[in-house]
């Protein structure tokens, strides 16, 4: 059933990355979480550090928007699943504002969510070398979509008090409504590595910090109230929420799991960041019981694992501590060994290699990984040519590759992926109950992946006939 959803909405976007949108968008969800609404996250595009941010910053889980993972039919659907019951919801944009996926026009980019959305957008203007020329940058965006509705700018980065009244000026003969005047303050600024930012889990007590300067950074110097009657101006958005029950109901062996509910190990911890909520939403309704364990500090599997989820983060910055936990690289060795259904995304693709930049890993898969100079980074259009617990030999998604590591392969395990787009070559590894890949997916986009899952785990727990001898 169609329902209308009228949860007042902003998206914080900027003319490029490295404008602030970040510190903006994850203060405005901390100040006003303060007030004591209850603010909705929400990131466009397939980034998973910054919504770590965003539930710091509002106590829920951030949530991604992707137009070319999920399409671009389930970004309403996806949002009002998110933000059902909230007073507020703050999408976080991605790159420039008109920036989307590579020669696809404006797919994926922060203009297409607004719109889909039919969002207000505040754009965030790093005005540290400008002064009457913000005027012309801000009308050029203002104009260039009319489908996008530009609410007005938060200026940041702004030097003093007659830098500020030369940006106004400016801003008011072009009218354009200034929101917020953010003042140069690096000591809240996130330390970043090679990947961005550095997550949540791997400085929570600083991250906290860091959240809450931000909501004082942004509280005194933005319009709060201005801001939620922006969002306010958001009509309605007629789409029926998107739910996992129901996205499952749809894919082929919807019937229940035979022999009650698996449980799915999923890793988690400081090495192990990267994920989506939707995944252990599916898997739940799917039939399976989804348990997180921390490789770095837990030295068995959770008890009565039939399935093991290892998704992204960053496993090359804890790789002599995942070494030294030798009883849990043999667990995961023992438990791949049996058959049992693994799927490794990125991250979980080096752990369950032989080894990461010479420190010895799981050894599940005849490869060796190591950092690389080279960042590899974009959209992927791919189709498994390989039969595995997580997708059927044909089935076609899209996902996203983002590292500066490479793996460098041995023998006996075939190809998980064959990209089709933007270039032709097969990646990954598949080897008995094993699917391993550099491929960051969204299984909202392909909810069959997850079904195909937990019914793997369901056939091969402990116990069970095909788990016999």
């Amino acid at each position: 059933m169609v329902t209308s959803s009228n949860v007042p909405r902003l998206v914080v976007a900027a003319p490029s990355s490295g404008s602030g949108k970040t510190t903006v968008a994850t203060g405005l969800m901390a100040a006003f979480s303060e007030r004591g609404l209850a603010v909705s996250p929400h990131k466009a595009g397939p980034d998973y550090i910054d919504p770590g941010y965003h539930a710091l910053a509002t106590g829920r889980p951030g949530r991604n928007l992707d137009a070319f993972m999920c399409g671009t039919e389930l970004v309403a659907p996806l949002f009002a699943h998110g933000a059902a019951g909230c007073d507020l919801a703050v999408v976080e944009g991605v790159m420039g504002l008109y920036d989307g996926a590579a020669d696809r026009g404006e797919l994926a980019s922060t203009a297409q969510v607004a719109k889909l959305l039919r969002a207000p957008v505040v754009l965030v203007v790093d005005a540290s070398s400008q002064s009457r020329s913000v005027a012309a940058l801000v009308h050029g965006f203002a104009s260039f979509d009319p489908q996008v509705r530009l609410g007005g700018v938060i200026l940041n980065k702004v030097g003093s008090d007659r830098h500020e009244v030369m940006l106004r000026e400016a801003l008011e003969e072009a009218g354009m409504p200034v929101l917020g005047v953010l003042r140069r303050a690096p000591q809240v600024a996130a330390p970043s590595r090679h990947l961005g930012l550095v997550p949540v889990a791997e400085r929570r007590a600083d991250a906290l910090a860091a959240v809450a300067a931000l909501a004082e950074q942004v509280r005194s110097g933005c319009d709060l109230d201005a801001l939620m009657a922006l969002a306010r101006t958001a009509p309605p958005l007629s789409c029926e929420p998107w739910s996992p029950q129901d996205a499952l109901a749809l894919a082929p062996g919807s019937a229940p799991l035979p022999g009650g509910r698996p449980v799915v190990a999923v890793a988690g911890g400081a090495a192990f960041t990267f994920s989506y909520a939707e995944h252990a939403e599916l898997l739940t309704a799917a039939g399976a019981d989804v348990v997180a364990f921390d490789p770095l500090r837990d030295t068995a599997l959770p008890e009565g694992s039939a399935g093991l989820v290892i998704g992204g983060g960053f496993p090359e910055v804890y790789a002599p501590e995942l070494a030294a936990n030798e009883p849990l690289r043999k667990a995961v060795a023992d438990f791949a060994a049996a058959g049992r259904p693994v799927a490794a995304e990125c991250a979980g693709l080096l752990y369950l290699s032989r080894s990461l930049d010479g420190k010895p890993m799981c050894g599940v898969l005849d490869a060796d990984a190591r950092m690389s100079e080279r960042l590899t980074l974009g959209y992927r259009e791919a189709v498994a040519v390989s039969d595995s617990p997580l997708a059927a030999n044909g089935t076609r998604l899209r996902g996203h590759e983002f590292h500066r590591t490479v793996v460098e392969p041995g023998a006996g395990s075939a190809p998980a992926w064959g990209f089709t787009r933007p270039e032709r070559r097969v990646e990954g590894f598949v080897r008995q109950g094993v699917h391993a890949s550099y491929l960051h997916t969204h299984w909202a986009g392909e909810p069959s992946v997850a079904l195909r899952f937990a019914r793997a785990a369901a056939r091969t727990r402990p116990g069970t006939r095909s788990d016999a001898p």
